[in-house]
């Protein structure tokens, strides 16, 4: 005989868990983040890697050797990239992480077209190639969280899409 609590942390053998589109889309870009954070920090896949300056527009070091980065662009890749992880976790916060991201990102794509990219208002610093990227993850980061995320549905029987994880269901109490 099973007390409550087992049932209530213990999945039963026949489900699994699965995330919803847009839990799945939120934890993609996380990781994709994560790794474009580490990656700047390696000699090779960061061009000019001897010149990567703590932040400002003087870092010369390129991330593949198209994307201007400072130590603080990938500390920024870095944080957005675990907060993307740790929001794939529940359905709401999988939307907001890649609306929110997809708001920031557009902006961050007007801010680089307005400065000046030697003066020092370009602290992160950002280059043309990091413009146009920002367009375009914006607006697939935009897409993603709207198109994935109009309507929550649980995925699996037995599981909750907002939590994230096994709830007793109430039909079985």
């Amino acid at each position: 005989m099973s007390t409550r609590s087992d049932r209530s942390t213990t999945r039963p053998s026949t489900m699994t868990s699965r995330r919803s589109s847009v839990q799945g889309a939120c934890l993609f870009v996380g990781l994709v983040f994560l790794i474009v954070g580490i990656a700047g920090f390696i000699p090779g896949f960061t061009t000019q890697y001897s010149s990567l300056g703590m932040a400002g527009h003087e870092s010369d070091a390129m991330l593949l050797g198209l994307f201007q980065v400072s130590m603080l662009h990938n500390a920024v890749h870095l944080l957005f990239g675990v907060v993307g992880i740790l929001a794939a976790r529940t359905w709401s916060a999988s939307r907001a992480y890649l609306i929110g991201g997809g708001v920031v990102y557009l902006a961050l794509w007007i801010y680089g077209l307005a400065i000046d990219k030697t003066s020092a208002v370009n602290v992160v610093p950002l280059n043309r190639a990091d413009d146009w990227l920002h367009l375009l993850l914006g607006v697939g980061m935009l897409l993603l969280g709207l198109v994935l995320g109009r309507r929550r549905k649980p995925v699996a029987a037995g599981h909750d899409a907002e939590y994230g994880d096994w709830r007793r269901d109430s039909a079985s109490s």
